[in-house]
């Protein structure tokens, strides 16, 4: 198995589960790539149970071992154990902030930073980027847009989210690529 350290960094695994023995490389060195450049935790499963293999792999990081045969049941009360225990480990996440990058949006401050400076938005310009930010991705019409931030009885011009639109990325500076226009569509917020 190639490791594939594009999918081990912009992915978030709650464990791996991998074989010693592996055609490419042995489950060994996968764990040691991995752990050189994020905290996943690694489950070892192998036919080789001596305690030197089993100090081995916990000398390069692996956080259980198992050594077959097994039960699918302890297998998977290992797995829920190092889950949790590496969950407790991690520090909690603000669900009010949306970070992406060199934007950071709090939600409870109502304040967007652009790499660590504050950066002073309209209240509709913050509306439209939290809008985006928060559906990620995803094709938002400027009727959504607006809306979302104007509300349902806005008689104006949808020609409006154009020009607020600009402005915002004007204050995003070099982020301001990350708004992508969807022509005769609308916007979407990624990178």
């Amino acid at each position: 198995m190639r490791i594939d350290k594009q999918i081990c960094r912009k992915e978030d695994f709650d464990i791996i589960v991998m074989d010693v023995m592996m055609p490419d490389t042995d489950g060994f060195t996968a764990c040691r790539k991995i752990k050189q450049f994020k905290d996943i935790p690694v489950l070892m499963l192998s036919a080789r149970g001596t305690e030197y293999d089993k100090l081995f792999g916990f000398e390069v990081g692996v956080d259980d071992y198992v050594t077959k045969p097994f039960s699918p049941k302890e297998l998977m009360a290992r797995v829920n154990v190092i889950i949790k225990r590496h969950s407790l480990l991690q520090p909690k996440k603000n669900i009010n902030i949306i970070a992406f990058n060199g934007i950071e949006l709090d939600k409870l401050g109502h304040t967007v930073k652009i790499d660590g400076t504050d950066t002073e938005l309209t209240a509709k310009e913050y509306s439209i980027l939290l809008y985006l930010m928060d559906n990620k991705g995803i094709v938002l019409t400027r009727n959504q847009i607006l809306n979302e931030v104007w509300g349902y009885d806005y008689f104006g011009d949808d020609r409006t989210v154009d020009w607020q639109i600009k402005l915002l990325r004007n204050k995003l500076g070099k982020y301001r690529e990350y708004i992508h226009t969807i022509r005769g569509v609308g916007y979407k917020f990624e990178a």
